[in-house]
């Protein structure tokens, strides 16, 4: 089985800054991490950062400036830091990516991934 767990969320004040992490588990062969999304109430998932297949980084205008992504590849995890955080970034915050692995000796996928989300929450 495969899992992508986020962590490193919380409640943090209007300036502050968090350090969230996403790492994939499992019988794993390889793995691409698509980005970082975020989802408020009654508002839909949008992308906040992502990686491209290139190396380069893309950001949401709202956070460019702000946030920072990054991998470490040997650990099959990903990073989100925010900084000078404001109340309109309190969100559940989820991790994607593509991994192909293998169960009882078949390979699957590359197959789509989230993780359960961690709440961020910026108080004014």
């Amino acid at each position: 089985q495969v899992q992508m767990v986020e962590s490193g969320g919380g409640l943090v004040q209007a300036g502050g800054s968090l350090r969230l992490s996403c790492a994939a588990s499992g019988s794993i062969i390889s793995i691409k991490f698509k980005g970082w999304y975020r989802q408020s109430p009654g508002n839909e998932r949008e992308l906040v950062a992502s990686l491209i297949s290139d190396g380069s980084e893309n950001y949401a205008d709202s956070v460019k400036g702000r946030f920072t992504i990054s991998r470490d590849n040997a650990k099959n995890t990903v990073y989100l830091q925010m900084n000078s955080l404001n109340p309109e970034d309190t969100a559940v915050y989820y991790c994607n990516a593509d991994i192909r692995y293998s169960n009882r000796g078949y390979y699957f996928g590359p197959s789509g991934f989230w993780g359960q989300g961690t709440q961020v929450t910026v108080s004014s």
